[in-house]
């Protein structure tokens, strides 16, 4: 049993411990009585002075006198003992309930502590998730990154491409206006000779 509030291991023990001998004291006492007794008893017996019968009688009467008190003292040292009894019973009863609340209430926030730990739990693997899925975003939103580079690439190659073949086109185009104007013009040139030569030839008839 657990020592109560106000008690020490010493008290209770101190207690019975002059209680017991208390009870000792009077055995010892009552011992002592019936020994007088049996002295007053061989007395009556045999003949012995008045002196020392006065002494053997003053000393049984010292004798139930410190054994009334040693009674009386027993008494109250019984009265002591079953008031500390009665408190240590209380006091038993008392830490019981709070040992009971206690664990009560200890079990109260361990079950507390679980939900809490299993929602904590929960977050971690749920935030794991979620970066986990960004991650995985990033390396996807860094590949069409990686892609719209090399159609920038390509792109920028075909625009490239495209100006020289322009460039090309234009001076192709050049060239062939300038072989038509060249065309055009000996065709021209040709026409006017031969509408030369037609009107020579009716004023030589």
């Amino acid at each position: 049993m657990a020592t109560p509030l106000g008690w020490s291991q010493g008290g209770s023990g101190s207690v019975c411990l002059a209680f017991d001998q208390l009870r000792d004291v009077i055995e010892s006492q009552e011992e002592l009585i019936h020994q007088l007794r049996n002295v007053m008893v061989l007395q009556d017996e045999n003949f012995v002075s008045k002196e020392e019968f006065q002494a053997v009688e003053k000393k049984l009467v010292e004798e139930k006198a410190a054994h009334a008190k040693t009674k009386v003292l027993l008494a109250k040292e019984e009265e002591k003992l079953q008031f500390a009894l009665g408190e240590v019973e209380v006091l038993s009863k008392q830490l019981e309930q709070e040992k009971l609340a206690f664990e009560k209430a200890l079990s109260s926030v361990k079950s507390r502590a679980l939900q809490e730990s299993s929602k904590k739990d929960q977050l971690i693997t749920k935030c794991n998730e979620i970066e986990s899925h960004i991650i995985k975003q990033e390396d996807i939103l860094n590949g069409k990154e990686n892609e719209i580079k090399e159609l920038q690439q390509v792109i920028s190659q075909q625009k490239q491409i495209f100006r020289n073949h322009m460039s090309d086109y234009r001076i192709q185009k050049q060239q062939e206006n300038y072989m038509a104007q060249v065309l055009d013009r000996k065709h021209k040139k040709a026409s006017g000779t031969r509408q030369a030569r037609s009107h020579q030839r009716p004023r030589e008839k």
